[in-house]
């Protein structure tokens, strides 16, 4: 089966670099799926897993947002931040998800910045659901 590179490239350095058959990602225009071949194509990054099939598995990266860029032979994914479903931090993540939800409860406070918390929460809530695998 024909394969294409993925890269998945953050600020901090390489996440993710193999030869997979499909990749699916979510972009701000809806569902994206690229195989082999695909045509050129530019598009930005909601919060959601990038799904990886390679040799009948599924490989999980949470990104936080980013672009993709497709090329026939290769896809880069630049993300403001990408783990791993192995490299998430659980414990961390469900911290991080509760102080967020503490913080839209207490929204009605002045100092309290709204959209802040509520991706703070949409990406806590993807590394947990990518740890778990619930895609």
């Amino acid at each position: 089966m024909k394969t294409i590179k993925v890269s998945v490239v953050t600020p901090d350095g390489p996440v993710y670099d193999s030869d997979v058959e499909m990749v699916s990602t979510k972009a701000q225009s809806g569902e994206l799926g690229i195989l082999p071949g695909h045509i050129p194509m530019v598009a930005p990054l909601e919060i959601g897993a990038v799904r990886l099939k390679k040799e009948g598995k599924t490989d999980l990266v949470a990104v936080s947002g980013g672009f993709l860029e497709v090329r026939p032979d290769q896809v880069t994914i630049l993300a403001q931040s990408a783990e791993t479903a192995s490299h998430i931090d659980v414990e961390r993540a469900q911290r991080a998800k509760e102080r967020a939800e503490q913080r839209l409860h207490d929204h009605k406070l002045d100092h309290i910045d709204f959209k802040r918390a509520e991706l703070a929460l949409q990406r806590a809530i993807n590394r947990l659901a990518v740890s778990e695998r619930k895609f």
